[in-house]
């Protein structure tokens, strides 16, 4: 058996102001053909959990492209179409094949390309014929189509929020595709539209359960493997919104029965899965009402994880102007801050203008007299178990406030990228994260408390006013029964 792995990764805001260019994924991670002999990261470890699983059973592996960028506006069409015929011309060259697995997000668009895994997987199964076994793995918040369907023998979607169990997907989307290439299983797949938008967070109730569920059901009664894709809400195109996704063995009136059981399942619970929300004032006023700390609020509008510019300064000039004492915040995305604070060396104490840069959707800078606390270089915290880079980062404090500036643009996922500062979090009364959720498996251990806020920013939490122009269906919470309509 030969088996192609490949991998192609960003999370796409077509409302946000800022290009995807190819730059975008050699600053983060772009390798040709070696990403499983680099240290790993949560695209490769992907590619490298296929590889260790099929040189196992001795079978031959040819390793493509592999590259994820920072979420952000749509990739530019001539970066995407590169990154894709690369892994194209691979798969040509290697052919035949047995078996394709592709680590891709679900959510990419690019200039004239709404549907990026649908594009791509089509002309995959163009060049592998009908036989191949080809299979990705998406992000939870992907946009489900059916041209991913059509071309796919197999998708697996990641089943929590935050993604603690990538590398887990990865090994179940290779034990179908084994299956299938050796004859033992005949997958087919079935979605059904939920005819919802919004953020669910699986750590809660009822999501929590409903995930529970999906593990349940797996392996028995010839259903191979359920999914739920939450959808990615800040998206303008045609498929955005959840959907079930479920594989049975053989039996397609069986998949379609239980996505469309569990959609409808989903559904019902709309009103009580929907996250929750605080504004910014309701949030500190909750927070100084919790006795002890660390208290961490979640600045969810300004998540760079769902393309936001991660400089926005709407929270910080809040507590600024309510003198709230004992805070930490990070990360701002300001390279030029960060220069000037390397120019001038730990303690240092000058005027600074902080964030605000990107766009209207980042506010009006910040300006502070700081002091330079601390400086760290190329340094990355943990997304699960891989590292995720954040680039060069300072830590400056201006009265009772302390800030963490980068220069490469991504979101809070783990307190060690304050650590790498100096800057020490546990003795904060309030920790303000710039993370929609994933920042919750590496702060719950240290929080006294997790809020979420949703302010001015570039992710709108109102689901129901999002200026979308290619939906040709209804959607709650936009209509309150969108399949009465």
């Amino acid at each position: 058996m030969k088996v192609f792995v490949a991998g192609l990764d960003t999370e796409t805001n077509t409302f946000a102001p800022i290009p995807t260019g190819y730059a975008s994924f050699t600053d983060t991670f772009l390798a040709h053909g070696d990403a499983t002999r680099q240290a790993p990261n949560y695209c490769s470890n992907q590619l490298l959990i296929w590889r260790t699983q099929a040189e196992a059973r001795g079978w031959d592996v040819v390793e493509s492209l592999c590259t994820y960028a920072e979420p952000g506006g749509r990739i530019v069409a001539a970066a995407y179409e590169a990154l894709r015929d690369e892994i194209l011309s691979d798969l040509g060259g290697a052919m035949p094949v047995d078996m394709v697995l592709i680590a891709l997000h679900g959510a990419t668009a690019a200039d004239g390309y709404d549907d990026c895994e649908g594009d791509l997987l089509a002309r995959i199964r163009a060049i592998v014929g009908p036989d191949a076994v080809v299979g990705a793995e998406l992000d939870l918040h992907c946009h489900l189509t059916e041209a991913m369907l059509h071309s796919a023998t197999v998708l697996v979607i990641y089943k929590e929020y935050p993604h603690t169990d990538i590398g887990d997907r990865a090994a179940d989307l290779f034990a179908l595709a084994a299956d299938a290439v050796e004859g033992r299983t005949h997958p087919v797949m079935a979605m059904f539209d939920c005819r919802m938008i919004g953020a669910f967070r699986t750590t809660e109730q009822p999501a929590r359960g409903f995930v529970d569920r999906m593990y349940a059901l797996e392996g028995r009664d010839g259903i191979l493997s359920v999914s739920l894709g939450h959808g990615f809400p800040w998206a303008d195109v045609a498929d955005v919104g959840v959907k079930t996704l479920v594989i049975a063995d053989g039996d397609r009136a069986k998949a379609a029965h239980f996505a469309k059981t569990l959609g409808e399942e989903f559904f019902s619970m709309r009103e009580a899965l929907a996250a929750k929300f605080l504004t910014v004032d309701a949030a500190v006023d909750a927070a100084l009402a919790i006795q002890g700390g660390p208290v961490v609020i979640a600045d969810v509008a300004d998540n760079p994880g769902g393309g936001a510019p991660g400089d926005s300064t709407f929270v910080l000039r809040r507590l600024l102007e309510r003198r709230v004492q004992n805070v930490a915040s990070g990360f701002y995305c300001d390279p030029m801050a960060v220069r000037f604070c390397q120019e001038a060396g730990v303690g240092a104490r000058f005027p600074l203008r902080i964030g605000g840069k990107t766009s209207v959707q980042s506010g009006d800078p910040v300006d502070l007299v700081v002091t330079v606390r601390g400086l760290a270089e190329n340094v990355t915290q943990r997304f699960g178990p891989s590292p995720a880079p954040m680039g060069d980062a300072v830590w400056v404090s201006a009265g009772s406030i302390d800030l963490v500036l980068i220069t490469h643009r991504t979101q809070v996922f783990h307190p060690e990228g304050f650590a790498a500062t100096g800057l020490d979090l546990s003795a904060k009364k309030i920790v303000v994260v710039k993370s929609s959720q994933h920042f919750h498996a590496g702060f719950a251990p240290i929080a006294r408390a997790i809020l979420y806020a949703s302010a001015q920013g570039a992710l709108s939490a109102d689901f129901a006013n999002i200026p979308y122009t290619k939906i040709a269906r209804a959607w709650w919470p936009k209509v309150a029964d969108p399949f009465a309509t």
